[in-house]
């Protein structure tokens, strides 16, 4: 009988709510015993989740991006140590500076605009593929509308970076025009890393034009929306990263 009496008491403070004067109990229910497994699969499922995906890509990128840029700074650093290269002539008896100076062409200021213009729409392309509305939607089987509001901004800035590129070609034969060819007979140190410079950037930014190319075309295939969300951030930080090392490199030859 007592041992009855026991068992009843359990039950009723278990199944009581808190309000008749009885605290609750302190148990959390973790379906594995009482033990904590539930809440180890949880942080295990969580760590392996969308959010620690793009998180990594993010890290990893941004090391690329890093090496990238200091490549640029250290190209920056060779450009002014050659400016001060002097020769000495036999026939004067004098330093001649190695150093000569040439005139930016005009385009490159326009393909500056541009290239910042395409900077704002890949941020809205990226904006777009994150919002939570759109994105509640496609994860709810209801269609892609965060992938329908993305691709034009994508679009638009392929075309913005394919006539980004094309203002460095025209650039290029502006410059060759003034007689300053890369290989021509009248080329100088400045010449030389003119076209060093914009060249490297351009080869950067011609992969990054393709990498938006294939997105357009490979963005429908993939049919989660977190991988997306991924290829679209990975390819926005990388524009904005070789817009900004334009933008220095820029104020660099303009200085210079």
């Amino acid at each position: 009988m007592p041992a009855t009496f026991t068992k009843h008491t359990v039950d009723t403070e278990r199944k009581d709510s808190g309000t008749g004067g009885k605290p609750p109990l302190g148990h959390k229910f973790t379906g594995g015993g009482g033990n904590g497994d539930d809440d180890d699969e949880y942080r295990r499922l969580s760590a392996n989740g969308p959010g620690d995906l793009l998180r990594r890509c993010r890290v990893a990128m941004f090391i690329v991006m890093a090496g990238d840029l200091a490549f640029f700074f250290g190209l920056a650093c060779f450009f002014y140590a050659s400016r001060g290269a002097h020769h000495f002539d036999a026939r004067s008896q004098e330093f001649i500076a190695d150093w000569h100076p040439v005139v930016l062409p005009p385009i490159l200021f326009l393909d500056t605009a541009v290239l910042l213009l395409s900077s704002l729409t890949v941020e809205f392309a990226r904006r777009n593929i994150f919002r939570e509305l759109d994105v509640i939607e496609e994860w709810l089987g209801m269609g892609r509308p965060a992938l329908r509001k993305t691709l034009p901004w994508l679009g638009a800035t392929l075309l913005l970076g394919a006539l980004f590129l094309a203002g460095q070609v025209a650039a290029w034969r502006q410059l060759s025009d003034q007689g300053f060819a890369f290989l021509g007979h009248n080329a100088t140190p400045a010449s030389y890393f003119f076209y060093l410079i914009t060249g490297f950037h351009a080869l950067h930014l011609l992969m990054g034009v393709a990498a938006i190319a294939i997105g357009l075309v490979a963005l429908g295939m993939l049919r989660k929306v977190e991988l997306r969300q991924v290829a679209v951030d990975s390819l926005a930080w990388f524009w904005h990263a070789m817009g900004l090392a334009w933008i220095f490199l820029f104020a660099l030859l303009a200085i210079a």
